[in-house]
């Protein structure tokens, strides 16, 4: 008899779609294909406020807009990663950039990242809402996993991923060699058997009624995805 300890089976796998060319649509965002000729400008004045959003990137910061219209245009047509613009409703305007990248169809893998805020989209609900609506597209298509990494410096960043409901999974020394700097990286994920819950808990969170009349919330987030976050990050307490 053979007791090899084994994997669990998956019986029916099917691959789930790529991306590309997707459109998602909440009640305060909306987000589209990222192109030079609609977005650039426009989310490039609202990126002028503060160069400091650019410090853990790959890319930028960009001083003059031709120089932000040409790598939009160099990326635009790109299978992975797939850059999202994002459109804040309440303030109507185009207002921060993200993507889907990593894209492993075969494996059900797919990450989030090149995060792009700015100022003005930063903590408010159309930021939050634009990262449910990812998250839930990724699972609902299919997805097994859904990744966050982000610079092992950047706890801002780190304290959002478990926010958001990614559990930690530790720091990869010396991943990447960023802007002539090292790079340490930290791994975040959840997984569909999270999603319910995490659902459930971004639902609650984007309700009106979670809201006071100032605006400000009753209950967070962080404390709703909280219970499904199977580690978290020692260093952001």
């Amino acid at each position: 008899m053979n007791n090899r300890d084994l994997n669990e089976k998956i019986p029916n796998w099917v691959a789930p779609p790529h991306p590309k060319g997707v459109v998602l649509d909440g009640q305060f965002v909306r987000l589209a294909p990222l192109t030079a000729v609609d977005h650039a400008a426009a989310i490039h004045a609202k990126n002028r406020a503060s160069d400091s959003i650019w410090d853990y990137l790959v890319i930028g910061p960009f001083g003059e807009v031709g120089n932000y219209q040409n790598w939009v245009a160099s990326v635009e047509a790109a299978n992975d990663p797939v850059f999202l613009a994002i459109y804040d409703k309440d303030r109507n305007q185009w207002g921060g950039v993200a993507s889907f990248m990593r894209i492993e169809q075969q494996m059900g893998v797919i990450e989030v990242g090149n995060i792009n805020f700015a100022p003005a989209l930063q903590r408010t609900r159309a930021a939050t809402e634009a990262m449910y609506l990812m998250m839930k597209w990724a699972f609902e298509a299919g997805y097994r996993r859904y990744e966050w990494k982000c610079n092992a410096l950047n706890l801002p960043s780190c304290r959002a991923a478990e926010r958001y409901g990614f559990s930690y999974e530790g720091i990869f020394r010396q991943s990447n060699v960023i802007k002539g700097r090292n790079r340490d990286t930290a791994w975040f994920a959840c997984i569909d058997k999270e999603w319910p819950a995490l659902e459930k808990a971004f639902k609650a969170w984007l309700t009106a009624d979670n809201f006071r009349t100032d605006g400000q919330q009753k209950t967070s987030l962080r404390s709703l995805t909280a219970p499904t976050l199977v580690k978290r990050d020692p260093r952001i307490g």
